[in-house]
C-alpha cells in the first residue's frame, strides 16, 4: 500500500478557533473570511476545517508595504 496521497503532502487542518488564534483575530472574522470565499475551508459535519497551507497563503497575499 502506497502512502502517496495524490501529490498532497499530508495537509494539516485547523479549526476555526485555531485559525483565529494563529491570525490573532476573532472567530467571527474567520467565519466571515470563510463564508466570503476569501479563505477556503472544508465543512466537516457542522464545523469547518481550514488547511494550514491555505491560512499561510491568505496571510502571504494579505501583506502590504506600509512604509
Amino acid at each position: 500500500m502506497s502512502s502517496s496521497s495524490g501529490g498532497l503532502s499530508d495537509p494539516k487542518f485547523l479549526t476555526i478557533a485555531e485559525v483565529a488564534s494563529l491570525m490573532r483575530v476573532s472567530k467571527m472574522t474567520v467565519y466571515r473570511l470563510v463564508h466570503g470565499g476569501e479563505l477556503p475551508a472544508v465543512r466537516v459535519g457542522r464545523s469547518f476545517r481550514v488547511a494550514e497551507n491555505d491560512v499561510d497563503e491568505y496571510l502571504r497575499k494579505s501583506f502590504y508595504d506600509a512604509g
